[in-house]
């Protein structure tokens, strides 16, 4: 299994509903991640750790762990049960 750091960018499309981002630029996901929640937290209190952070629709991906075809890996808390990578 292979390992490149998480990246997202925000889509140009939904820049409005994210003050904190600029769109179209690639950013690890875990420092978007850090800069919406707190921005969330700021203008939702705690409510906002209730729901997922980044939305896939809202945003692409690339990196992050290699899957392959088949694996148990899971990278969300909602996902089925895994244990961490091999």
């Amino acid at each position: 299994m292979e390992f490149t750091p998480r990246e997202g960018k925000l889509k140009p499309e939904f820049a409005e509903l994210y003050p904190p981002l600029v769109s179209g630029i690639w950013e690890t996901a875990a420092e978007i991640g850090a800069k919406v929640l707190l921005w969330q937290v700021q203008q939702q209190g705690t409510d906002a750790l209730s729901m997922r952070i980044l939305d896939e629709r809202h945003f692409e991906f690339r990196g992050g762990w290699y899957r392959g075809t088949e694996t148990e890996l899971r990278t969300r808390a909602s996902d089925p049960a895994f244990n961490g990578p091999s």
